[in-house]
């Protein structure tokens, strides 16, 4: 298992949500999936609607103040699985686990996952 770094962590928080936010569109369109199913899950997260991204986006935001404006779902925690060659669930690092819970819904999207999956429905 590999072990997050302090310095990738800080790399993470200062990364802004509006540079990596075309790669996941393009992920997921490259994939057969909507801006809008992109949005959905984004907000199941966050809490973010498309007008607030569109704000996080225009103003910036790095991910630790992404972050810290989220609601971030009482579920999230369900979010399993590898990303990047790291086990979501054992990340330490609050704000890179975030991160990480991000970065495996919209993989799971782009995978074809159904929204119900996805969105941790019980």
């Amino acid at each position: 298992m590999m072990k997050v770094t302090p310095e990738q962590d800080a790399r993470i928080a200062k990364m802004t949500f509006a540079a990596t936010y075309p790669w996941y569109v393009k992920k997921v369109e490259a994939k057969g999936r909507t801006i809008e199913e992109l949005h959905q899950v984004i907000e199941w997260l966050t809490g973010f609607d498309p007008k607030k991204l569109q704000e996080l986006i225009d103003e910036k935001a790095n991910f630790e103040t992404f972050f810290k404006k989220a609601k971030l779902n009482p579920n999230a925690g369900l979010i399993k699985g590898v990303i990047c060659g790291y086990r979501v669930e054992e990340i330490e690092f609050p704000l890179t686990q975030q991160v990480r819970y991000l970065d495996k819904i919209i993989d799971e999207l782009a995978k074809g996952k159904s929204m119900e999956n996805i969105l941790r429905k019980p």
